[in-house]
C-alpha cells in the first residue's frame, strides 16, 4: 500500500481540476521498474496485486490518492497557447520516500480531462515504453530526469498514425510544475495565485531561497541554474529532446515529457529528431539557446514578483553556469580532470573530427577510454589520417600533463569508462522492444532496461546493445505521439 500526503491540491483551483481516471480494457502489468521500487523501499509483491493493477489501469483510485489534472499554458514552437494542461494524465498524489523526499505519482494515459482539447486522453504502448526507457537511460547517465515505475498494457484501441493499443505509465518525480504553470497565471492576470505558486515552489523545491533577502529572486536564480546545468548535460550526453516547449520544461531542472527524443549516434549537431519540427527550431545544437529562450518566457511571468533589473541579473547567470558545467562534463568524458587553458579548443577539435568523419558519438568516446593512449590508431576513421593523428598527439600531450599530477594510464581509462557509456538508448533498440511488447513479449524490454540502468559496465549477455544502428533504422520516423 501507499501512504499519500498530498500538497498540490492546497494550491489555488486555477491550477487544477479533480479528475478520476477512466479504465483501459484488459489491462495487464507489462513491466515494473524493480530498481526504482527497491530504491523507494516499496513492496514489490503489492505492485503485482489486483489492487495495484486496478489503480495503474485507471479502474479505481488507491486509498489516499486525490487525482487532479493540472492546468498550465505555454509557448509551443514559439507560439503562445493558453489552452494547455494535463490532457492525458492525472496527478494521483504525493508520497514520502524513505529519504524524506516528497514524490509525485502521475498516471499518464488515464483518459480524458477538462484539458484534453478533444483528444482521447490516452497514451499508446509505444510512447509509454519510449518514456520509460528514456527516464532510466538519462538517470543512469547522471542527467536529472523523471522516471517511470510501471507500464500497463491493454487491448484498448487508439488511433495515432495507425491503430495502436493504449497503455498507462506511472511517472515518479519530485516535481510536475512547469514553466507553463507560471505563464498561465501571469498571462491570465491571476497574480495573487502566481505568488501562492511561487511560495509553494520555494517551500518544496528551493528552500534555500527562504534565507535570501529576496526569496523570489532566489527562486528564479535556482530555476535558471538548474536549467543551465540540464542543457549542458543534454549536450554532453548527446540527448535531443525534440519538443522544448515551455510547457515541457520543469521548474526543478529535470528532463520532462518524452516524445520524439533521440540520442546522438552518428555525430550530427544539426540533428532534428522530431519529424514535425519542419523549421528545425529544436535541433540538437540549438538546445542551449532554446533553454535561455524558455527562461526568458518564464522570467516574464516573474515581472509580477521582481523588478526588471533583478530579472536581468538572474538571467545573466545562465550562460556562465551552462559553459562551466559543459566544460567540466566534456573534460571528464576525455579524462582531462580540471579545466585548463586550451581544453575547450581540444574538445571542439574532437567534435569536428567526429562530424567530418561521420563517427558514432558514444562509441568513439568509449574507444578513447578502452585503449592505451599510445596505441590509439587512425585506422577506419574515414578522414585523412594526418588530421586524426594531429589531434591524437595534442590529446596525448594534454593527458601526459594530467598524469603528472593526477593518475596513471589505467586510472585514466577507468575514469573515462565511468562516464562514457557502452550502452546507449538508440532508436532502433527502442523500436525492437516496442515491437516485441506489442506481441506480448516483455523480455526484450526488461533486458534493454538492465543495460540502460548499468550503461558503463560491459556484460557478455548485453553486448548486442553496443552495436551501431543497422541500415533499416535510418528511416525510423519519430513523431510527437511517440
Amino acid at each position: 500500500m501507499l501512504a499519500f500526503d498530498n500538497s498540490y491540491v492546497t494550491l489555488p483551483t486555477s491550477l487544477w481540476r479533480r479528475q478520476r481516471p477512466t479504465p483501459i480494457q484488459n489491462a495487464k502489468l507489462l513491466t515494473l521498474n524493480t530498481a526504482l521500487a527497491t530504491e523507494l523501499e516499496l513492496d514489490i509483491a503489492w505492485w503485482h496485486s489486483p489492487e495495484a493493477l486496478a489503480g495503474l489501469a485507471g479502474d479505481g483510485v488507491w486509498s489516499g490518492a486525490d487525482p487532479v489534472a493540472m492546468k498550465y499554458a505555454g509557448h509551443q514552437f514559439g507560439g503562445w497557447n493558453p489552452d494547455l494542461g494535463d490532457g492525458r494524465g492525472v496527478l494521483l498524489g504525493e508520497i514520502i520516500s524513505p529519504q524524506g523526499q516528497r514524490l509525485d505519482l502521475h498516471l499518464k494515459g488515464s483518459g480524458p480531462t477538462p484539458f484534453s482539447r478533444q483528444g482521447d486522453g490516452r497514451a499508446v504502448l509505444r510512447s509509454s515504453i519510449r518514456e520509460y526507457l528514456a527516464g532510466e537511460a538519462l538517470h543512469a547517465l547522471g542527467v536529472p530526469s523523471t522516471r517511470a515505475l510501471a507500464i500497463v498494457s491493454s487491448t484498448h484501441p487508439v488511433r495515432r498514425e495507425r491503430m495502436e493499443s493504449a497503455a498507462t505509465l506511472l511517472r515518479v518525480t519530485p516535481c510536475h510544475i512547469r514553466f507553463g504553470h507560471f505563464e498561465w497565471l501571469f498571462h491570465s492576470n491571476q497574480h495573487n495565485d502566481l505568488r501562492d505558486l511561487a511560495d509553494y515552489c520555494i517551500e518544496r523545491y528551493y528552500p534555500e531561497a527562504k534565507a535570501q533577502s529576496k526569496p523570489y529572486m532566489g527562486l528564479l536564480e535556482g530555476i535558471i541554474k538548474r536549467t543551465a546545468k540540464l542543457m549542458a548535460d543534454w549536450q554532453c550526453q548527446g540527448f535531443a529532446h525534440g519538443v522544448m516547449n515551455t510547457d515541457n520544461f520543469s521548474i526543478a531542472g529535470e528532463t520532462l515529457d518524452f516524445g520524439p527524443y533521440g540520442f546522438l549516434e552518428q555525430y550530427d549537431p544539426y540533428l532534428i529528431c522530431n519529424h514535425s519540427d519542419h523549421n528545425g527550431r529544436y535541433a540538437w545544437y540549438l538546445q542551449p539557446s532554446v533553454g535561455l529562450w524558455n527562461l526568458n518566457a518564464l522570467a516574464q511571468a516573474f515581472t509580477a514578483l521582481l523588478s526588471i533589473p533583478e530579472i536581468e541579473l538572474a538571467l545573466a547567470q545562465y550562460e556562465p553556469q551552462l559553459v562551466k558545467h559543459y566544460d567540466q562534463c566534456m573534460n571528464a568524458k576525455l579524462g582531462l580532470g580540471a579545466v585548463q587553458d586550451g581544453d575547450r579548443d581540444l574538445v571542439a577539435g574532437w567534435l569536428a573530427l567526429l562530424q567530418r568523419a561521420k563517427q558514432d558519438y558514444p562509441q568513439r568516446f568509449r574507444w578513447l577510454s578502452e585503449h592505451d593512449i599510445a596505441d590509439l590508431s587512425t585506422d577506419d576513421w574515414g578522414v585523412q589520417a594526418a588530421e586524426v593523428q594531429q589531434w591524437l598527439q595534442r590529446y596525448q600531450q594534454r593527458v601526459e600533463k594530467q598524469k603528472a599530477v593526477d593518475y596513471s594510464e589505467p586510472e585514466r581509462q577507468a575514469a573515462m569508462q565511468a562516464v562514457n557509456p557502452c550502452y546507449v538508448l538508440r532508436n532502433y533498440l527502442a523500436q525492437q522492444v516496442i515491437e516485441a511488447a506489442e506481441q506480448g513479449d516483455a523480455k526484450p524490454l526488461e533486458l534493454l532496461t538492465q543495460a540502460l540502468q548499468s550503461p558503463f559496465t560491459r556484460r557478455s549477455e548485453l553486448e548486442h546493445f553496443d552495436a551501431a544502428a543497422p541500415e533499416w533504422a535510418s528511416c525510423l520516423s519519430i513523431s510527437c505521439s511517440s
